[in-house]
């Protein structure tokens, strides 16, 4: 063998020892790795099904809140509405009312008021 070849040789018995020092190193890289790997992956997961049922939390809540606004204007138009209705019944009462206040009596105040009060209700 000439010495052309001896070293063509060792060139491709050193090329041959850096491929195999790659792969095993490479091999135990994914070896250690691994394992980390895998636990970021299910934090991965852990996180991603937790920030759907926030979202999906969040997402209800905003409904139930539109429903509470809405539910707080029909009430506050009823309440309204009431007080309408209210007002309306009590302009009879209101008017009773100031004619006794406006009815001149003399003499003893209670039966005064029992004179006025036995005249509205027609006793």
């Amino acid at each position: 063998m000439s010495s052309v070849q001896k070293l063509a040789g060792l060139l491709v018995l050193a090329g041959l020892l850096i491929a195999a020092g790659a792969g095993v190193g490479a091999w135990l890289a994914a070896g250690h790795y691994r394992a980390l790997l895998d636990a970021a992956q299910d934090d991965l997961a852990t996180t991603k099904a937790g920030r759907d049922h926030l979202e999906e939390l969040a997402g209800e809540q905003g409904r139930k809140l539109g429903d509470l606004v809405l539910a707080g204007r029909e009430r506050e138009q009823r309440a309204a509405q009431a007080q309408a209705d209210a007002r309306e019944l009590a302009q009879g009462e209101y008017a009773a009312a100031n004619r006794l206040l406006q009815e001149r009596t003399g003499g003893d105040q209670c039966a005064a008021a029992t004179a006025v009060i036995d005249q509205e209700l027609g006793l």
